[in-house]
């Protein structure tokens, strides 16, 4: 018999159970009987250890494991390694480090009585979206970069009717299954996220027989995606953050595999490509034209992006502010916009860009457009920024600095879709701007609804007062830009004027006075 046979049979005549770890703390070797008949011990191999143990054991076990000398055998340790089914199994583990093996240590394994349902330790309460985009932050940030970091979605249709003893159960499964025992967080009723370091446990069946405990069946899908090692933090988080904001604002679907790990993936996926459009300038700007109401002459253009991969530019935009990727883009924009004044013929072309108010949250934005026009500064007074409210300004009063010092240089600032946010009227009264756009869906609604007439009445007379100009979008007839006149509203933009072109187009269809064509500058 070999000298290994027999030395294998002296250790299994003590234990059910050996494996090996290397010095990294993975398992290296595994051989005997698993915890129970769905854990077949082979699976060990290439875990880690953390991902066997139970997450009581943890400390009690990399503390022994810290502390043992070669050629010194530790004392028993009593362990819980969960099962297949959900369940867990006490066990007693013994570690040995030959000399001439080491760091390499040898454990064994004997299993004390047989599988059973633990009674789960008081938990954390589930934290909320916020608090969970928190907990991820830190985790990703202050992390050891090398070991595994998980992110898990759940589905558990029907918990919402389950009876509350089951659903707690299930939440609290859920909490102890997560990083540190305090990382999950509910999404909606029946859909939860959660961070793991310990993915090749099996979560659906621990959440099944935890529902089983309490005497309901249940279904549990699970979608998995790893964030390490190796991910970067902020991206993996802004993509984490953008992907669960997207899912709620959607309302999710039943997968959550495609509604939560497809599109996190996906969501990292468009990152890199936008950045990439960005880098290469894969997107052009197309013109459409912003008129006087009183006398039909086309007062500047507004410049609107368009990518060559095809869709509307609403999502990427939005998309670039959740990600952190929108002032490299409005940077970009404003460098086209500054390339097409300074083409011959552009003489007395007067263009506005839009802007991001995240790109307001330093001085990098303003800093770079004063720049690109430092060579020729008179075309600042043929260029307008239009700072989009699709995203919140934290600080008004910075703000207010950073668009003073595009003022003070001759560059007009204007607010956009003003109207569609709930922040509108702090920014008239917190910014010193030259012009306001009123949002379109306010202008679509002036043929029917009353209130809309009475609305940009209001702020029409009120901007006035402030010497402050208003344009009007999305005027498709010319029956509104009538009335808008009527309001006191003096600048128009829309389909009734002209679409967006590729080239600023001067002349409208169907002139209506005598200066239709002529391009007035401001200054």
């Amino acid at each position: 018999m070999q000298t290994k046979s027999r030395l294998l049979g002296l250790a299994f005549a003590s234990a059910d159970a050996l494996i090996e770890l290397a010095g990294d703390g993975t398992v290296a070797f595994s051989a005997g009987a698993g915890p129970d008949a769905g854990t077949p011990l082979a699976s060990w191999q290439g875990s880690r250890l953390d991902a066997i143990l139970g997450a009581a054991s943890r400390a009690e076990v990399h503390g022994v494991l810290a502390d043992l000398a070669p050629g010194v055998r530790s004392p028993a340790v009593s362990i819980l390694l969960p099962c297949a089914d959900g369940r867990v199994r006490r066990a007693t583990l013994r570690a040995f480090r030959l000399p001439n093996l080491a760091p390499a240590t040898s454990c064994a394994l004997t299993w004390e009585g047989e599988p059973f349902l633990l009674d789960l330790p008081e938990t954390p309460p589930l934290s909320t979206p916020a608090q969970f985009l928190d907990r991820a932050r830190n985790a990703l940030e202050t992390g050891d970069p090398a070991q595994p970091l998980d992110l898990a979605f759940v589905d558990v249709p029907g918990l919402a009717d389950a009876p509350s003893p089951a659903s707690e159960r299930v939440e609290a499964t859920l909490q102890a299954a997560s990083l540190e025992g305090r990382s999950a967080a509910r999404l909606t009723a029946e859909r939860f996220a959660l961070l793991r370091n310990d993915p090749t446990t099996d979560l659906s069946a621990l959440l099944t027989a935890a529902a089983a405990a309490e005497g309901v069946a249940i279904q549990p899908r699970v979608a998995q995606v790893s964030l390490g090692p190796g991910a970067a933090p902020v991206n993996a988080l802004r993509a984490l953050r953008f992907t669960i904001e997207s899912c709620l604002r959607d309302g999710g679907v039943i997968d959550p595999e495609r509604a939560f790990g497809d599109h996190l993936k996906q969501t990292l996926r468009e990152a890199d490509r936008f950045s990439e459009m960005v880098r290469s300038r894969e997107f052009e700007l197309h013109w459409q034209p912003i008129v006087d109401l009183a006398t039909g002459a086309v007062h500047h253009f507004e410049g609107l992006a368009r990518f060559s991969a095809g869709g509307g530019p609403a999502p990427l935009i939005r998309m670039a502010e959740d990600l952190g990727l929108v002032e490299a883009f409005d940077l970009a924009v404003a460098e086209k916009a500054v390339g097409r004044l300074r083409r011959p013929g552009g003489g007395t072309l007067a263009v506005a860009v839009n802007v991001s108010a995240l790109s307001l949250a330093s001085d990098a934005y303003v800093d770079g457009l004063l720049r690109m026009t430092q060579i020729d500064p008179t075309l600042r007074r043929r260029l307008m920024v239009e700072v989009t409210e699709t995203a919140a300004l934290a600080d008004l009063e910075a703000a207010d600095r950073r668009l003073s010092r595009l003022r003070a240089a001759g560059i007009r600032v204007c607010i956009d879709d003003f109207g569609a946010g709930a922040a509108s009227f702090d920014w008239l009264g917190s910014l010193k701007v030259d012009m306001v756009k009123i949002d379109g869906a306010f202008v679509k609604r002036l043929e029917t609804d009353p209130r809309a007439s009475t609305l940009i009445a209001h702020l029409a007379a009120l901007c006035a007062s402030l010497k402050i100009d208003v344009v009007a979008e999305m005027i498709e007839t010319e029956e509104t830009a009538a009335m808008l006149r009527d309001l006191g509203v003096r600048f128009g933009q829309g389909w009734h004027f002209g679409r967006a072109e590729v080239e600023p187009v001067l002349r409208r269809q169907e002139p209506r006075i005598r200066r239709v064509g002529a391009v007035e500058a401001w200054g």
